[in-house]
């Protein structure tokens, strides 16, 4: 039987090359844990939203697991590496459409299953509250 593969890195890197098709900038929303390697001075409320356009993420690969680039934050490059489940959206900066995902739970160091969260992470504000809209 073959492997139950998530649908979530190939969604996220079709929004991604529709934002970049269209003109766009595409934003990724981050629920940081302890897996996740942004800079944590960015990190508001357990959460970061990083400009993933070609002009501001260098050597970009979003992998099946994995999203990696190096960025400046404050004029200094910074590694980024983000699992795809910590992943709660993308989306274009310009008109808030793209993909929210709902809450993964965290995987827990000894490996036992955790309970899903209580509440969906807040949408991330950058002007404005992004809505969810689908994407034509």
């Amino acid at each position: 039987m073959p492997k139950d593969r998530s649908t979530k890195p190939y969604l996220i890197r079709a929004i991604y090359e529709w934002c970049s098709d269209s003109g766009l900038t595409p934003y990724l929303s981050v629920k940081v844990d302890a897996q996740t390697r942004v800079p944590l001075e960015f990190v508001k409320n357990g959460e970061i939203v990083l400009n993933v356009g070609q002009d501001a993420a260098h050597r970009l690969t979003i992998g099946d697991d994995t999203i990696q680039f190096a960025a400046r934050f404050s004029g200094v490059s910074r590694e980024c590496s983000i699992p795809v489940a910590a992943v709660t959206g993308i989306f274009a900066r310009e008109n808030n459409q793209g993909l929210f995902f709902p809450p993964e739970p965290a995987a827990p160091a000894d490996g036992a299953a955790t309970p899903a969260a209580e509440s969906p992470p807040a949408p991330p504000t950058n002007g404005g509250k992004p809505k969810l809209q689908i994407v034509k």
